[in-house]
């Protein structure tokens, strides 16, 4: 498979380009030149699978160029050897909806999925290539935490994770601060999520810099997570449903990766209806799908701090391809939002997102009116990112099956939790000992050359 930049679509690249450099030299995000399309009967080859097999099948179609089946197959089996179910997943029934449990992993958010695999193929490609490489990635809370266990203590790669200070919950921070690894450095940033990200973008863009650390990222913003997150589309919906009936999913939305990934799978021939985009009061993706406007406002802080994003930076991979894969015309809108602080889509572009995309916002009110009623009702505990999920489909009427992804155990946010419901959610007894342990983390202000500095110190 050849891979091109949104930004540019005459350069190709291969799947080792795209997973270590990331982001594309252009600055534009990658995308396949061609998207692999299922036959309905193919689909139904791949129903009876389990996770790990469906995985790899699904990976393979990505990666053939680097990885042969049989490395993709042991790359799979390694990843989810210590997931806390056989499956990887669990699909729970949950009143008219179905839960999809995605937090089983050693970090307990749905980015494990995507980040064990990744660890692995990482270790796979340096040594191959003989390469030694640095990570440098933002997290709203959740990434930092599965990037840092999937890459601790790995030979030819150093991790430098910036994290919004006093803007995560303290066990996103101490899934992170109490790794004790010498490959492992935790930054707090004086600032938000989106500006960290912007950090991060700005040392791509420096070529100097970024090629004198050897720089790669884990951000959603690098293919390979997508790749590895379509699997669970796949494999929740023929849990769900039979042969050619519909399904819905929503998805609690910040960076526009995860849900991105089921846009990939509709295009992959997944008869996926509807998409919903949920939202918290950060709602810059809802005013888009119902204006066609791309404008960031102010980031609140909420009680769902993984999606207090006002830059979704995925979102360009579906602009690219509503504006039927222009890459000049992809480089105005980008370069409109950079200038003008909005972009602005034609009716014909909204009408296609409207197609595959609807999206619901929650109020603080109503994500923790949704937790109360979730465990009144249905003595389940979930965690606030959920809960805008499943208030996001209370709001919408859709035809069909719904699945909710359920991207966090609840215990990682246990204090707005057990205010709703007066239950204290406990992590699983082999993770209570980071409640305990030394944190370390630099806190180092909104300065970009700072930033640089301290890395540069420290590889």
């Amino acid at each position: 498979m050849e891979y091109i930049s949104t930004r540019n679509t005459q350069k190709t690249f291969s799947f080792k380009d795209v997973f270590l450099k990331a982001l594309a030299p252009d600055g534009g995000l990658f995308v396949p030149k061609k998207i692999p399309l299922y036959t309905s009967q193919e689909l139904e080859k791949l129903r009876n699978l389990s996770y790990n097999a469906l995985a790899t099948k699904i990976i393979l179609k990505f990666c053939s160029d680097e990885f042969n089946e049989i490395e993709i197959k042991d790359l799979v089996k390694n990843s989810y050897k210590n997931f806390r179910v056989n499956d990887v997943v669990v699909i729970k029934k949950l009143g008219k909806v179905n839960l999809l449990e995605l937090f089983h992993g050693p970090t307990l958010a749905f980015k494990d999925i995507a980040m064990q695999v990744i660890g692995n193929m990482y270790e796979k490609i340096l040594e191959k290539n003989n390469l030694k490489i640095n990570v440098v990635v933002a997290t709203s809370g959740d990434t930092g935490a599965a990037a840092i266990n999937a890459i601790r203590d790995r030979k030819n790669m150093k991790i430098f994770v910036l994290h919004p200070d006093n803007k995560i919950s303290e066990v996103q921070r101490k899934f992170m601060t109490t790794v004790n690894s010498d490959n492992v450095f935790n930054i707090a940033l004086a600032s938000n999520f989106d500006e960290c990200q912007k950090f991060v973008k700005s040392m791509f863009a420096d070529k100097d810099f970024s090629k004198l650390i050897n720089m790669s990222g884990v951000n959603s913003i690098n293919w390979s997570r997508i790749v590895v997150q379509i699997v669970y589309y796949f494999f929740s919906y023929f849990k769900v449903v039979n042969e050619d009936e519909k399904i819905n999913f929503s998805v609690p939305t910040g960076n526009f990766g995860d849900i991105y990934a089921g846009y990939i799978a509709k295009k992959m021939g997944l008869p996926i209806n509807k998409l919903i985009i949920a939202t918290n009061s950060n709602d810059i993706l809802k005013r888009t799908v119902n204006t066609g406007i791309y404008k960031p406002l102010k980031v609140e802080h909420t009680v769902s701090p993984s999606m207090d994003i006002q830059v979704a930076s995925n979102f360009e991979r579906l602009i690219f391809d509503v504006c039927s894969c222009n890459s000049n015309k992809t480089l105005k809108l980008m370069n409109d939002l950079n200038k003008q602080g909005e972009l602005k889509l034609e009716k014909k572009e909204l009408k296609k997102i409207r197609e595959s995309f609807c999206s619901e916002s929650l109020s603080e009110e109503e994500t923790k009116s949704v937790i109360n009623d979730v465990y009144k009702n249905q003595g389940m505990l979930i965690d606030p990112h959920t809960a805008v999920a499943i208030g996001a489909v209370n709001k919408i009427s859709l035809e069909g099956n719904i699945v909710v992804l359920a991207t966090a155990h609840p215990s990682k946010f246990s204090d707005v939790v057990m205010e709703e419901t007066s239950i204290k959610p406990e992590l699983p007894e082999n993770l209570k000992n980071i409640l305990v342990e030394k944190e370390k983390y630099e806190k180092l202000p909104k300065d970009l050359k700072k930033i640089q500095n301290y890395i540069m110190e420290r590889i």
